[in-house]
């Protein structure tokens, strides 16, 4: 009797674990099945964030390309790098121009390709906008600082007279102040070569 009653309880005790461990299976397939489409669909938003964000043709075609640099002479941003004006541009060598803020997240995204297009010997001057002096300090310590010198435009007016309407975006100029190419949105690794090779052609 207690043989069949032991057996009796063996048994159940097997059944009761196979339906914990079913139930454990069950519980899993399920948190995975809520899970697994919310994942995709994060995905799916942060690639569609990532395609705004980047326009489909980076370089324009504006009426502003071919013509000088209109006059301007911006106070310094920040206490770092002087102010700029239009005749930094008229040293006879190409420059980059870059329109950028602290609080534009693309700007801090290109960080890495300005550093590498001023390694490679590119000289850049920068535009801030809309921009405070304690804000684009902490910038410029997180991100590095690859400008010769940095002009505040507060009111966007040189921005928007130079063709420019976000930011980033970066201009090469010639050495005689003539805006020579206009790059949309931030500047990725793919870009600096190009970059560096139009700036070339700039000095030409």
């Amino acid at each position: 009797m207690a043989t069949d009653e032991a057996g009796t309880m063996s048994v159940h005790e097997n059944r009761v674990g196979e339906n914990q461990a079913g139930e454990n299976r069950g519980g899993a397939r399920m948190r995975l099945g809520l899970w697994l489409p919310l994942a995709i669909f994060a995905a799916l938003i942060a690639l569609f964030v990532h395609g705004l964000l980047r326009p489909a043709d980076t370089s324009v075609a504006s009426a502003f390309v071919g013509n000088p640099l209109p006059q301007f002479d911006l106070p310094a941003a920040n206490s770092e790098r002087p102010g700029l004006a239009t005749a930094a541009f008229h040293s006879g060598k190409p420059r980059l121009l870059n329109i950028f803020a602290s609080w534009c997240v693309p700007c801090a995204a290109e960080s890495p390709q300005l550093a590498q297009l001023a390694q490679s010997g590119a000289v850049i001057e920068g535009i801030a906008i809309q921009d405070k002096p304690q804000d684009l300090a902490r910038f410029l310590a997180n991100n590095g600082n690859p400008y010769a010198a940095i002009g505040k435009d507060d009111d966007r007016k040189v921005q928007l007279e130079i063709g420019s309407s976000g930011v980033p975006e970066t201009f090469i100029i010639d050495g005689r102040g003539v805006i020579r190419y206009q790059h949309i949105g931030d500047i990725r690794p793919e870009d600096v070569p190009m970059l560096l090779a139009k700036l070339k052609e700039a000095g030409a």
